[in-house]
């Protein structure tokens, strides 16, 4: 199988414009001028990492790694320095290609967590309209029936991706929605499953509880379910962002992460912190409303996006 991805350079590259301007025109700013970059000027531009949402101990790795390529290299340019800070930048940031994966299984299970206004619910749209794109049958269960909107908004997605969707009334147990969607998406021979939950973090306890009891119900449909699960983070939320993930981490294993809402938001750099910390790959990253505005994550495209049009 040879799924087509999804990434739009320029699209990305407008995305990360706040982001962009917070982080990168700082530095800019700080190398203009100067024949060559030397120790003092690192530890400047290490303040501004640590201003911008990449964490004391990420922009602390990120200028130590890169002090040490221009240790033991007499070039000291601006374009050097560009190279070096690049190649640490996109080496902290973490993907993973689930290609052959979805060969292996079918239908597919993908586990879809996340609280409330993240845009867990239209990231699943895109999602699935991603996947449809690329030829394969999906299917999506709504088991957030604690929100009533939450079923009329992943029936206006489906609706716009074009694939089946399974819902139940409000109120209705979650875990029997997962497993009617299961069911429904093997007599169909789905390839591609999307389970949405709920996010009501504030009773986290309750949430937990009832994401442990969706992924049990989803084993003994098929042993192998969930094939993954998806973290949906705010990237306006900056710090948050961290923190959700470390709580989610703690009750379901988090095996990808979803960062929406980067064209909004100039706090951007908090990807870098989310893998250094977590360990856990980014999977998808949102640059925009469209429904073709749920990109793939590479790290080598983001950082390039991140530096584009920097004065070197």
């Amino acid at each position: 199988m040879n799924l087509i991805k999804n990434i739009n350079f320029d699209k990305l590259k407008s995305g990360l414009k706040k982001t962009r301007e917070k982080v990168m025109e700082g530095i800019s700013e700080l190398i203009s001028g100067k024949a060559e970059i030397d120790n003092s000027t690192l530890e400047q531009i290490e303040e501004i990492l640590i201003t911008s949402d990449i964490g004391i101990e990420t922009a602390t790795t990120i200028i130590e790694r890169t002090r040490e390529r221009m240790v033991y290299d007499a070039d000291r340019s601006k374009e050097h320095f560009y190279n070096s800070i690049k190649a640490e930048m996109s080496g902290i940031l973490r993907s993973q290609n689930i290609e052959s994966k979805i060969e292996e299984f079918k239908p597919f299970v993908i586990l879809i967590v996340g609280v409330n206004g993240a845009g867990k619910t239209t990231t699943i749209g895109k999602l699935a309209h991603n996947y449809k794109k690329m030829g394969l049958n999906v299917v999506i269960g709504s088991a957030d029936t604690f929100r009533a909107a939450a079923n009329e908004q992943l029936e206006i997605w489906a609706k716009r991706a074009g694939v089946d969707l399974v819902q139940s009334n409000s109120g209705a147990d979650p875990s029997s929605v997962a497993f009617d969607t299961l069911k429904i998406a093997s007599a169909n021979n789905a390839d591609i499953v999307l389970i949405d939950t709920a996010g009501r973090l504030h009773t986290k306890n309750n949430l937990m509880t009832e994401l442990k009891k969706i992924k049990t119900v989803l084993s003994k449909v098929f042993s192998y379910a969930p094939n993954e699960i998806y973290l949906v983070l705010d990237g306006n939320t900056g710090q948050n962002a961290i923190q959700q993930a470390k709580e989610f981490s703690k009750y379901v294993e988090v095996s990808g992460l979803i960062l929406t809402k980067l064209d909004g938001t100039a706090k951007g750099g908090v990807i870098f912190q989310l893998c250094s910390e977590n360990k856990i790959p980014v999977r998808y990253i949102g640059v925009g409303e469209s429904i073709e505005d749920l990109q793939d994550f590479d790290p080598n495209t983001f950082v390039d996006a991140f530096f584009n049009n920097q004065d070197k």
